[in-house]
């Protein structure tokens, strides 16, 4: 007689669970990380729009036209814009916290750069 082979009823209901979990984790985090990329991209499309005579106000006033568009809430006044080698550099670092369920919440930090572009 062969051993019949699957899975038991508490096995699928913990899996099932786990698979849960992940992806309410998945889907709290995923609109965060895709703003943090839409910040990013905004801050090389402003480098590469503005020259390298260009100052602080023209950086920031470019950003927040990127901004708009995006429909971001981030601010231009968040950014630290500096010049390196003649090269205008944008960088920025928030906190983002989501809240998980009761008091428990997930802290991510996000910071980025337009040096290595």
């Amino acid at each position: 007689m062969k051993k019949q082979g699957g899975v038991a009823l508490s096995g699928l209901l913990f899996w099932s669970i786990i698979l849960v979990l992940v992806a309410v984790l998945g889907m709290k985090v995923a609109p965060t990380f895709i703003e943090y990329q839409k910040i990013l991209k905004d801050a090389k499309a402003t480098v590469n729009q503005v020259g390298p005579e260009s100052t602080v106000a023209d950086v920031r006033r470019t950003f927040d036209k990127f901004a708009e568009i995006d429909m971001l809430d981030f601010k231009s006044s968040d950014l630290d814009v500096s010049k390196d080698g003649g090269k205008i550099v944008i960088e920025f670092a928030y906190e983002k916290r989501i809240p998980l369920f009761w008091n428990v919440s997930l802290l991510i930090d996000y910071k980025g750069s337009t040096a290595g572009s």
